[in-house]
């Protein structure tokens, strides 16, 4: 199978899987994925003074569930406890290209995932494959986790990614004089 631009980047991960070459075909350089996505949240309790529990990313798959299904526990003990979350969609923006290609090319693609929590659960609220919006939202101080990046979404990252990624035009190097600090030149005399 040849997937198009795909040759462009040094993509880690080139496995690709025959049951994804419809996908690809159908794709094209569409800003929203190719399948809906659902992302495991894991919770896990702590024997800890300041905190009794942490959440988690844990992963992605493929949703399968029918539309307008809410999220559902999958697996459940006394310390662990991991929740689906159906229905997330994964959209590309042309202005995000460059952040998609360092993550592509990177040892270990990530999809980034920002939570909050709401009624006591970490609720996904955005997906995102770009490393660029990623740092962002963990600038902003917003719940971030970062999981492995389905490897049948490369082809399709790749493609959108050399479509509309555009390099920053070289800047005109300006080298500073005497003037740019602030002291006069000496060459007129004075001093």
């Amino acid at each position: 199978m040849e997937i198009k631009y795909l040759h462009a980047f040094p993509v880690a991960q080139r496995q690709h899987l025959a049951h994804n070459a419809r996908m690809v075909e159908n794709a094209g350089s569409s800003r929203i994925a190719p399948y809906p996505i659902a992302v495991i949240m894991e919770r896990v309790k702590l024997a800890n003074r300041w905190a009794t529990e942490r959440w988690d990313a844990k992963g992605v798959v493929r949703d399968v569930m029918p539309a307008g299904s809410g999220e559902r526990v999958i697996v459940s003990d006394e310390n662990l406890t991991q929740i689906l979350f159906p229905g997330l969609t994964l959209r590309l923006h042309p202005d995000e290209a460059e952040g998609y290609i360092y993550n592509i090319t990177s040892p270990q693609p990530k999809l980034f995932i920002m939570w909050r929590m709401r009624d006591e659960v970490a609720r996904p609220e955005s997906l995102s494959v770009s490393y660029h919006e990623g740092a962002r939202w963990m600038d902003a101080e917003e719940c971030v986790g970062g999981v492995a990046l389905p490897p049948d979404l490369l082809p399709w990252i790749a493609e959108f990614a050399a479509e509309h990624y555009r390099p920053e035009p070289k800047k005109k190097v300006r080298y500073a004089s005497s003037k740019d600090k602030g002291v006069a030149s000496r060459r007129g005399g004075a001093t």
